[in-house]
């Protein structure tokens, strides 16, 4: 097998001749099709996530076919295509798993962070977090669906039944969630980069109702909003934005810091969360939900060799949509 491997924090990716991977009890061995490139691969790659496990190899929005199959592994079958998400193993065991909140597991295994992940020909994962695919849709367009939408849905989730949604940060996960938003009927208020005007231009095209950049205030109160860019200094831009009683979800696993600010702008029940990682149950209902609303992704497709030049592109904004590696 070939990847592109970290061997230090900081530094590029290393195109990587490894020996091939037999899958454990428990495990399967994808043939990797496609990889999302997430922006919590540049915080691994920059080493702003704690506990970095390296030589690693990145990726965590992966699509593959299964080709090989360990002991103990039941409801898959060689040849299958496959999703592998952000979070790659549980314990099952501690409270939190007990109480449905594995997402919050005491011993978790993040795929591309703490396991070997997607930037790379092949890869091994637990089957009990590989979601099957089925036929429908290209591998390339599914990718992002694995973390972008993933985390976009718990997000969505979480800001409650908010009828004006505003997002912040108009990326790959924003760019699906907002389809998802006027699927439910939301209205949606995009808010991006001062002056990125290509942006507000893509989101008005997936039905935002308004667009502008992160320093203007929406035309009326939020009933909620989204923070998928990981700008501290958003938080009480977006708390100045909702109304009484309105939600302000900080969707990032990394954030800058939040700058301090009066108590008024909490004040009147608003309130400020966060999203960390997800559950198999967020993708099962997202990954059923999704072809119903026919959403569809805009991707930029990178040769596996050049992660490099695709995590570069991404760290400066030169795509809408998501980028995504094609071995």
């Amino acid at each position: 097998m070939h990847a592109m491997v970290l061997n230090a924090i900081g530094e590029k990716l290393v195109w990587t001749e490894l020996p091939d991977r037999t899958p454990g009890p428990g495990q399967i061995r994808l043939k990797v099709t496609a990889c999302g490139v997430c922006r919590t691969d540049l915080h691994v790659v920059d080493g702003e996530l704690p506990h970095p496990r390296v030589p690693i190899i990145p990726g965590h929005e992966i699509i593959g076919r299964i080709d090989a199959i360990g002991p103990d592994v039941t409801g898959l079958n060689l040849g299958e295509r496959v999703g592998v998400p952000w979070l790659g193993h549980s314990c099952g065991t501690c409270p939190y798993c007990r109480d449905a909140h594995e997402n919050l597991c005491d011993a978790p295994e993040f795929t591309g962070y703490t396991r070997d992940g997607g930037y790379a020909t092949a890869v091994i994962a637990d089957a009990r977090f590989a979601f099957p695919l089925g036929e429908a849709g290209e591998d390339v367009a599914l990718a992002p669906l694995l973390c972008a939408g993933l985390i976009g849905w718990r997000s969505l989730v979480m800001a409650g039944e908010a009828r004006r949604l505003g997002l912040y940060g108009f990326g790959a996960a924003a760019h699906i969630i907002a389809q998802v938003a006027r699927w439910q009927g939301r209205e949606v208020f995009a808010f991006t980069q001062t002056g990125d005007t290509a942006s507000q231009d893509f989101a008005r095209s997936l039905g935002a109702v308004w667009a502008g950049g992160s320093d203007e205030r929406p035309p009326e109160p939020l009933d909620a909003a989204i923070l998928f860019a990981p700008v501290g200094a958003l938080v009480p831009a977006a708390l100045k934005a909702v109304r009484k009683g309105g939600r302000v979800v900080c969707a990032g696993i990394h954030m800058s810091d939040i700058p301090s600010f009066p108590y008024a702008l909490l004040w009147e029940e608003r309130q400020v969360l966060s999203v960390a990682n997800l559950t198999r149950q967020d993708g099962l209902d997202f990954l059923d939900l999704a072809p119903r609303i026919g959403i569809a992704t805009r991707t930029t497709a990178y040769p596996l060799h050049e992660a490099n030049r695709a995590l570069d592109d991404l760290r400066h904004g030169r795509f809408d949509g998501a980028a995504v590696l094609v071995p």
